[in-house]
């Protein structure tokens, strides 16, 4: 019984990983402020965007949707669990390292109405301050995980069908409620492109690192 308890603590103690994420959030709220000068980086682009409130729906589900993505890694295969973790955490700490050096900010439209969707997007300006905007945390995260299947070994076609469905709508959902301007979406995707490269060497790095050291270990052994 002993036996069986380990095994399976061992098979689930990677998700003890996923602890970073509240931990991440508490830097977020703590950041997630005006105070001295606030910079607004929209362009005509941006403002030719039209506010489509039922783009409010992709936009609440997005820590879910994370959560979702995140999970099936950890199924399919550890390591890629692992990379997913750790790119995100590098992400999200550069963000916030910009967010106390460089706030900016997005004009929020006014909302006339008291339908659920409207409704929807109320909540969702009060309970998100309108700083915090670059990089974009829901299209860095909604990119990386479509990212990080894309460059795995278990991806199929439907797997990248759904995964880029999802990611393309969350994008899609911070410019359609006015929550984030283009270069938040293209300095989120551009992080990414920086830091999983990165991640996939340490990881090559490492690997090589530890397979040296079982080397000379067996070499101890064997004299």
């Amino acid at each position: 019984m002993k036996t069986n308890w380990m095994a399976y603590f061992k098979r689930f103690a990677p998700l003890l990983a996923m602890l970073v994420f509240p931990v991440l959030g508490m830097i977020y709220a703590a950041v997630n402020r005006g105070g001295g000068r606030v910079w607004h980086l929209a362009t005509p682009l941006d403002q030719a965007v039209p506010f489509v409130k039922w783009f409010a729906l992709p936009y609440s589900v997005w820590i879910v949707y994370i959560y979702v993505c995140v999970l099936f890694f950890f199924v399919k295969d550890v390591r890629t669990f692992y990379r997913a973790i750790a790119t995100y955490t590098i992400c999200a700490l550069v963000c916030y390292f910009v967010y106390s050096v460089f706030q900016t900010t997005v004009p929020r439209p006014e909302l006339v109405g008291h339908d659920p969707l409207t409704r929807l997007v109320a909540f969702i300006y009060h309970r998100d301050q309108p700083f915090n905007c670059f990089p974009s945390i829901h299209c860095f995260s909604s990119y990386m995980v479509f990212r990080i299947l894309a460059s795995s070994s278990f991806k199929t076609r439907r797997s990248l069908t759904l995964v880029g469905i999802g990611s393309g709508l969350i994008i899609l959902s911070t410019q359609f409620i006015k929550q984030h301007v283009l270069l938040d979406v293209v300095a989120a995707i551009a992080l990414v492109e920086l830091a999983l490269p990165a991640v996939m060497l340490a990881e090559r790095w490492m690997a090589g690192k530890a397979s040296v050291a079982g080397r000379s270990k067996g070499t101890m052994y064997s004299s």
